[in-house]
């Protein structure tokens, strides 16, 4: 028997799904069959009620004595009732309504069957499987003992699962022997960078007016690098914190960013236009991830703002979402590649802005649970964060 299952196990699909039918088509046969002779002799039981009338002739010896029981020439039956002869009706024709009826039940019950025994377990093996990939989890493994096609895609899916595995692994190394370098350049320069400033400094105190314009563009540069440094230090921190998150009353909290923004908007000469469609009191955020982001988006949208800056925040999925547009040209064509990407600027070198704030924006959005996204409107530009709320439950 343990044979026999282990045989079937393994059997191809194509296979299995033939031997179930063939299985269950001879069910299918055998009901039908028995059907039949159960009702013909039911059938039979009623006609056997009714005795048979007509001439009798019997064989006679030369005496004229009869000889047997005799024969009847032309036999007939006395007539059924009405509800008989109805009933003798029905049973011969449930042998003929059967045949698709159980053929019929018995095709459902063979793909019930190969569901079950063939499809069911590799199928939730499979779909609990891709559900960790999704979430990221790659500590599983994903096992199905049987050698049907089935078995083969589940130890395909393993493999893939352990090739994904140790890639993850090899990225995660290099990034974290990335932001260990970024820290290592970036503390190793700050000491020539504080000598070169020192020089500078006293190369522009001299005599001669051009050696003190040549350390004024000089110091402009070191100026720059330390810009520079600083920001990679930032975003090594940034991308290592986590959201501390709090129950902030959240009108209070928006009224202080829009009247920060105002305040930026009026020092550049812009007009602030501000919606809130928020209806919750209080929401569960890190007001620091929110500040920071919202005074990046401010300031990014004030540096291409021809006239005026538009805000909204607006509660949906389960999170806070802020929107700031901006009525300039928008984003160029690889400003919409690149715009999220560290160190990318649509403006001209030199301008002192290192194509950070962005970045660092994005982070903090999906270190929140949240996206950022950037987008073209008919007015000009506009830039979404959103923040997911935990589930505090």
């Amino acid at each position: 028997m343990e044979k026999i299952r282990f045989w079937s196990r393994n059997l191809s699909l194509r296979r299995s799904m033939m031997l179930y039918v063939l299985i269950f088509a001879g069910i299918a046969f055998g009901f039908s069959a028995l059907t039949g002779v159960l009702c013909n002799a039911e059938a039979e039981k009623i006609r056997s009620d009714y005795p048979v009338i007509g001439e009798k002739y019997y064989l006679t010896s030369e005496d004229g004595e009869r000889l047997g029981e005799g024969t009847y020439i032309g036999k007939m039956t006395e007539p059924m009732s009405e509800s008989d002869a109805r009933l003798v009706s029905v049973l011969e024709l449930i042998p003929m309504a059967a045949v698709p009826v159980y053929a019929a039940l018995c095709i459902i019950g063979a793909a019930l069957m190969f569901y079950r025994n063939k499809l069911k377990r590799p199928l939730e093996i499979l779909e609990a499987a891709s559900a960790k990939i999704s979430e990221n989890d790659l500590n599983f493994s994903v096992e199905y003992p049987e050698e049907d096609e089935l078995g083969q895609l589940c130890a395909s899916f393993e493999t893939m699962r352990v090739t994904l595995a140790g890639n993850f692994s090899e990225m995660w190394r290099q990034v974290d022997e990335r932001k260990q370098l970024n820290a290592a350049f970036a503390h190793e320069l700050r000491t020539p960078l504080t000598v070169l400033k020192g020089y500078n400094e006293m190369l522009q105190s001299g005599a001669d007016a051009r050696i003190r314009d040549t350390a004024a563009t000089m110091g402009k540069h070191i100026s720059r690098m330390e810009a520079y440094i600083d920001g990679m230090s930032r975003m090594r921190r940034l991308e290592d914190t986590q959201p501390e998150y709090e129950k902030a009353a959240l009108d209070e909290f928006l009224t202080s960013l829009t009247k920060s923004a105002d305040i930026l908007c009026g020092q550049k000469n812009r007009r602030l236009t501000a919606e809130n469609r928020t209806f919750s009191e209080k929401l569960v955020i890190d007001r620091g991830f929110v500040t920071q982001v919202f005074d990046n988006l401010i300031s990014n949208s004030l540096r291409y703002a021809a006239s005026c800056l538009t805000v909204l925040f607006e509660e949906k999925d389960q999170g806070l979402l802020v929107c700031v547009g901006d009525d300039g040209p928008g984003f160029s064509g690889a400003g919409m590649r690149k715009a999220l990407n560290p160190y990318f600027t649509g403006e001209e070198k030199g301008s002192g802005h290192f194509g950070l704030g962005l970045y660092i924006s994005r982070i903090l959005c999906e270190h929140h649970g949240g996206y950022l996204k950037i987008k073209n409107t008919k007015n000009g530009a506009c830039i979404e964060a959103f923040f997911k709320v935990p589930d505090c439950r």
